[in-house]
């Protein structure tokens, strides 16, 4: 069974950076989508950030320009880069992966940004 392993969250500033991380426990084969969502307590969770196997990428409108997701295919691993943080982005951030075989999300790595 792969699994996803988060890291990177904690607790920063407002206008502060923090890069998540997010690799599988094995390789996976023709991972078409990783993305990254989050959850802020009572709210639903929301997409933040996908990238496609071509390298195309998308964002939510809160997150564009300040924001930035990365993908290493060679090891499985998915980045996100996060600038100039606001309050409103604390919640918990999962990673998906999407194969055609496999859709498979990471335990949540917390983001905490005070003001």
């Amino acid at each position: 069974q792969v699994q996803l392993e988060e890291s990177g969250g904690g607790l920063v500033q407002a206008g502060g950076s923090l890069r998540l991380s997010c690799a599988a426990s094995r390789s996976i084969n023709s991972i078409r989508y990783m993305a990254w969502y989050r959850q802020a307590p009572g709210k639903e969770r929301e997409l933040v950030a996908v990238i496609a196997s071509s390298g195309n990428t998308n964002y939510a409108g809160s997150v564009k320009g300040r924001f930035t997701i990365s993908r290493d295919n060679t090891k499985n691993t998915v980045y996100l880069q996060m600038n100039n943080l606001k309050p409103e982005d604390t919640a918990v951030y999962y990673c998906n992966f999407e194969s055609y075989a496999l859709n498979i999300w990471g335990q949540g790595t917390q983001v905490t940004v005070s003001s």
